[in-house]
């Protein structure tokens, strides 16, 4: 917020004196979308193009967090799997030469801990994986959209105190800052 707001002041001076303060500049969204105004893409251009860049951003990092969603989901069903096996070495076991209690030993450990491992990666790993990428994908997303405002703002050449404003509606109200 404070970088947009300094930005904006700098914007009102005009778009050369608006270059020189793009150096300084961190994100890289931010900066293209201010480079944009330097360069004199319409307010429309300017907000379609970075609204585009994020909702592509969006959609393949979705498809990441999807992919462990998935395995999330798909976790307990080879655990199973593996329990099937395991019963079927334990089965085994009870005819002929096939081992005794030896077999049966061996094949329900291996029933018992592939459900357990299948339950484990599903509920500790993959599916809270799937779920701390969402989120990110979310508070990227916002913080984008301020950006983008941000952008706007200054393509309007609005006062530095109406941007603060603005952009404080994006975040917590304990994160406000005032003008003095």
């Amino acid at each position: 917020v404070d970088e947009a707001v300094e930005l904006a002041d700098v914007g009102r001076k005009g778009a050369a004196d608006l270059e020189k303060g793009i150096e300084s500049v961190r994100n890289f969204f931010f900066k293209d979308g201010v480079q944009m105004v330097v360069d004199g893409y319409s307010e429309e251009e300017l907000v379609d193009i970075l609204n585009t860049r994020i909702d592509y951003r969006e959609i393949r990092e979705k498809s990441q967090a999807e992919l462990f969603k998935v395995m999330g989901t798909m976790s307990p069903a080879w655990g199973m799997i593996g329990t099937l096996i395991g019963l079927v070495i334990m089965l085994a076991g009870f005819g002929g030469e096939g081992g005794g209690t030896d077999a049966l030993g061996i094949g329900m450990s291996a029933a018992l801990i592939t459900t357990f491992y299948g339950a484990l990666l599903a509920n500790l790993f993959f599916l809270p994986m799937a779920a701390k990428l969402n989120s990110r994908i979310s508070q990227t997303s916002t913080a984008q959209a301020m950006l983008v405002e941000a952008a706007r703002l200054i393509h309007q050449r609005k006062h530095p105190l109406i941007v603060r404003e603005k952009l404080n509606s994006f975040i917590p109200p304990k994160e406000w800052k005032r003008e003095e």
